[in-house]
């Protein structure tokens, strides 16, 4: 639409459910590049998605004409589907319930962009759980302990 602008980064968390260690070192890049293509498919832009093998972080620009809850549903919709279609895992692939969405400024993009990039080194040293308690918390977003991912807590 004329006239209408727009800056909005997002980073969104999501695990695997009950946060099982399945995503291998193997194909998880192109388990990144499939949800890194959905994402653009939506018309939003894929900055960077990166994760380990229990939890994927997406760093987005969403075009406000798409919901967080659509773009949600079809990632993890269709990823789960690639992986399900060219048997990645021994079992069903399912992705948990939900997701954590935290929003950023311009002047935070390489901060984070270094962030999801170094996720391996990071999780050498912090636990996943403990990384997204940090983000709920840092982001001041109440939560009930009951509904965090599955297995977590």
């Amino acid at each position: 639409m004329a006239n209408t602008y727009h800056q909005v980064y997002l980073q969104i968390v999501f695990a695997v459910k009950y946060r099982e260690a399945v995503i291998k070192k193997e194909w998880r890049p192109t388990l990144f590049a499939v949800i890194g293509n959905l994402i653009n498919e939506t018309n939003c832009k894929t900055i960077i998605v990166n994760g380990v093998e229990d939890h994927v972080h997406c760093f987005v620009g969403l075009k406000p004409v798409v919901s967080i809850s659509e773009l949600m549903k079809t990632v993890k919709a269709k990823s789960s589907k690639y992986i399900n279609d060219h048997s990645l895992t021994p079992k069903r692939f399912e992705w948990q319930e939900g997701y954590g969405v935290f929003s950023y400024s311009q002047s935070q993009i390489d901060k984070v962009y270094k962030y999801i990039q170094n996720q391996e080194e990071h999780h050498k040293k912090q636990a996943f759980r403990d990384e997204y308690l940090d983000f709920l918390k840092k982001f001041n977003v109440e939560y009930d302990e009951q509904y965090i991912f599955q297995g977590m807590i």
